[in-house]
């Protein structure tokens, strides 16, 4: 059973040269990267926090930009918002060592360049950094229909307090996460065929200390299982992209949460439930199929149109380079960055936390200042820009 919606126009709101559409940490790197580069910037966010995972689902995590062996490897924004989000104070994790240029190399080897963050004050700082900068926010805006035209994304159909309306740009940043737009838009996109299994953390105060409690947690790539570990796993899984299942797990984790809490008793001064996730914690979901899928094989890989560099966050040692071709498909003004990048599932893993999605995010901002059209832009011209923001293109370059 169908309804048909009746034909409007639609006003046009606002003209920009980038519009990025999510505000998570991806997001906050493209938005500020565009800024930079001298372009009329519009971020586009659903809720009303920037930070998306990092903060609005409690990932307090900004996990490492080092390759675990006393050697940093992600630059740039990428550690900009890494001390941004821990300027007035850490929660755990002290990267001292690293925060200082003269940091103790020994203890660099043996600890990496990774902190945990206040969620509340970090979206406040990012935003507030955002502002500075001369980004313009939209909150409280989905992102509902994509125009095209000759190949390129004209316009994105928007809808929120004031109805629906039109933003459009000269270029486009997909941040969202779940590759929302390239979807829209009609680029090729993949899903995530594993699924999600539920994660709900929450932020407590029990016994005089406020903590996080990660209650559920990532899975492994299935490359990486046994069958029997494979076979033994029947917990359920979630895409992340259908509003009902989304509905489900969020019922789910909140009961989860709240019998936790209770077994250690219930309210009172001296035990406080303090924040919830108010964004289901489904990490992987659709993805830019795009002009290159990069492996999890291709360790330390030279790539002539790298645009930064990459750990991995699970394991000491191995270091990637990002191709350019994995951030953008057909769709000629359109980049995907963060999340929604094109690897195979087995990648996924690796590029979808933090420092990832701010080197993408960098590159795909810079990238969309500079061109309306990614097919033609003369890669030498994005890396000498990004290189003059300090980032590093090579593992020959560490």
């Amino acid at each position: 059973m169908f309804v048909q919606e009746t034909s409007r126009k639609i006003p046009v709101r606002g003209e920009y040269d980038v519009i990025v559409a999510g505000g998570g940490v991806a997001g906050v790197a493209a938005a500020l990267s565009a800024r930079r580069a001298g372009a009329r910037v519009l971020l586009i966010e659903k809720s009303y926090l920037i930070g998306g995972l990092a903060t609005s689902g409690l990932v307090t995590v900004y996990l490492p930009l080092c390759d675990g062996m006393g050697q940093q490897v992600s630059f740039g924004i990428a550690e900009e918002l890494l001390r941004v989000s821990v300027a007035h104070g850490h929660e755990d994790m002290d990267a001292c060592a690293w925060l200082d240029e003269n940091g103790d190399r020994e203890v660099r080897k043996n600890t990496r360049f990774q902190t945990q963050f206040n969620a509340n004050v970090c979206a406040i700082a990012y935003e507030q950094l955002l502002l500075k900068e001369g980004v313009e926010i939209l909150y409280g805006t989905s992102v509902c229909a994509a125009v095209v035209e000759d190949d390129a994304v004209k316009a994105l159909i928007t809808e929120n307090k004031s109805g629906r309306e039109a933003y459009t740009a000269k270029s486009f940043v997909d941040a969202t996460g779940d590759a929302d737009v390239c979807h829209l838009a009609g680029d090729a996109t993949q899903l995530f065929t594993q699924g999600n299994v539920a994660a709900y953390w929450y932020y407590e105060y029990f016994q005089k200390e406020y903590a996080l409690h990660q209650l559920g947690f990532a899975d492994i790539p299935d490359k990486y299982k046994t069958p029997e570990r494979k076979a033994k796993d029947t917990r359920k899984r979630y895409g992340g992209l259908d509003g009902k299942e989304l509905t489900e797990l969020t019922c789910f984790s909140h009961g989860e949460i709240l019998k936790d809490f209770l077994s250690k008793g219930g309210v009172d001064k001296d035990h406080a439930l303090c924040t919830v996730a108010t964004t289901p914690q489904v990490r992987m979901t659709r993805r830019l199929d795009g002009k290159y899928t990069l492996c999890d094989e291709e360790v330390r890989t030279f790539f002539d149109d790298s645009v930064g560099m990459i750990s991995n966050w699970r394991k000491k040692g191995p270091v990637y380079e990002i191709p350019f071709r994995c951030l953008y498909g057909n769709l000629k003004n359109l980049l995907a960055c963060g999340r929604c990048i094109s690897v195979t599932d087995d990648m996924w893993d690796i590029t979808r936390v933090i420092p990832v999605c701010a080197v993408t995010g960098q590159a795909a901002g810079l990238a969309a200042a500079l061109t309306d059209d990614i097919h033609a832009l003369d890669i030498r011209v994005l890396q000498e820009n990004l290189r003059k923001a300090g980032v590093k293109l090579h593992v020959d370059e560490l």
